[in-house]
């Protein structure tokens, strides 16, 4: 399998997730590859102990109307969302109705608009066993979970969409009885508890919710899509606190996807995510900012954008969708930083001069040979989604539609 563009990188391994092809976050763990899925509705397991040859493992399919989009691996577990299946709805066949209103508007949790024909949690499974996922434990959440933070241990974070509310709010969740995890504390904007009365001062049409937050220590660093950065201090898991919000949308395009801290260095790397075909919404950043002061956070560089083609003209997404966040034992860099392009492919940066990062590294995987996406429009053109690098540099890269693919770098 030869990729479209290749420097300092290889492909050495692709599974079609047993005909699963669509893809969005992956954990590996002991030897296993575990991938919610974008439009099979479930999650896949693929065995990846030869990296060469991965081989589909099982799947375990989600109720009705419902995704296993994100999902989180440690001490034995794993962690799966329960959300409303956005893109099967026929409301949603056009993302910009989507990704351009607030999730609960959208789908009539803010105000109790629509009855709830989908499951809405947070699922634990026992994988002491692994490979072979056994189900212990349910959270239910109103309206359902977008993404999780977890590395094990007492405390987990999720963005959580609760009745009342405009969009996905943060919360803590004790997992100290995994088979009943409970809900600790929570934080949001001012202006998203509409139930409580509380008024946007955002534009209708800004996405101001949380896509998740990374945790170090007791701060959070929350990516908050279209309001841009929100730096919660959680040393009170039952009340966290609001540090400072700091948003650059408008003039920038938003989106904000991750923030990932590098503690070592008082840096902070943060992606703001390309969520529209066709280059309709513009270029989308990753920056890199500095926070000595996590109170106030300075932007100082963003990542060069691929100059090997011009992409942004090659139609479906181009720009940003995620980087590898530097989990406990995964592979760990505060210089080398591992990113998913779309039809991009994956690209990789150098960030030892933080205020001149360079790309050291590319794969762009050839075309899918079919489309999992039947959404109307849409062209069998890569959309590498997220990148999962283990301890011995192996890079796992998922994608809409053309299944796991397996590299290395060689920089």
């Amino acid at each position: 399998m030869k990729p479209d563009h290749a420097r300092n990188m290889r492909l050495i391994g692709h599974s079609d997730q047993g005909g699963r092809r669509d893809g969005i976050q992956i954990m590996v763990e002991k030897g296993f590859a575990y991938i919610g899925h974008l439009f099979s509705q479930g999650f896949s397991i693929v065995d990846v102990r030869d990296p060469k040859n991965p081989k589909p493992a099982g799947y375990v399919a989600a109720p009705a109307n419902t995704w296993n989009v994100h999902l989180q691996v440690a001490d034995n577990l794993l962690l799966v969302i329960h959300g409303k299946d956005v893109f099967a709805d026929s409301a949603f066949a056009d993302e910009a109705s989507y990704y351009k209103a607030a999730a609960g508007t959208a789908l009539g949790t803010a105000r109790h608009e629509k009855a709830r024909d989908w499951d809405a949690g947070l699922a634990v499974y026992d994988i002491s066993t692994p490979g072979q996922p056994r189900r212990i434990g349910f959270m239910p959440v109103s309206g359902g979970i977008h993404r999780i933070w977890w590395t094990g241990g007492k405390w987990a974070y999720v963005s959580a969409l609760l009745d009342g509310f405009s969009d996905f709010i943060f919360m803590t969740v004790d997992m100290s009885d995994p088979a009943n995890p409970r809900e600790a504390g929570r934080y949001w904007l001012p202006g998203m508890n509409l139930e409580a009365g509380e008024k946007p001062n955002w534009a209708a049409n800004a996405k101001y919710g949380l896509h998740h937050a990374i945790v170090d220590g007791d701060t959070a660093w929350g990516a908050w899509r279209d309001a841009g950065l929100v730096v919660i201090d959680v040393a009170d898991r039952s009340k966290p606190n609001l540090v400072v919000h700091r948003n650059w949308s408008p003039p920038f395009q938003g989106g904000t996807h991750n923030c990932l801290p590098l503690p070592d260095r008082d840096l902070l790397v943060v992606l703001d995510e390309a969520v529209l075909d066709d280059f309709e919404d513009g270029l989308k950043n990753i920056w890199i900012f500095d926070v000595k002061d996590r109170a106030n956070p300075i932007p100082v560089a963003t990542m060069p954008v691929p100059q090997d083609a011009h992409y942004a003209t090659r139609g479906a997404h181009y720009g940003p969708h995620n980087i590898h966040e530097n989990r406990p034992d995964t592979f760990q860099s505060s210089s080398i930083i591992f990113s998913t392009w779309q039809n991009a492919g994956v690209r990789v940066f150098d960030i030892s001069d933080q205020y001149r990062p360079r790309e050291v590294g590319a794969l762009v995987p050839p075309p899918p040979t079919g489309l999992m996406d039947k959404r109307p429009g849409k062209k069998p053109i890569i959309q590498s989604c997220d990148i999962f690098v283990d301890k011995a540099g192996l890079i796992y890269v998922t994608d809409y539609n053309a299944g796991l693919y397996v590299m290395e770098f060689n920089g």
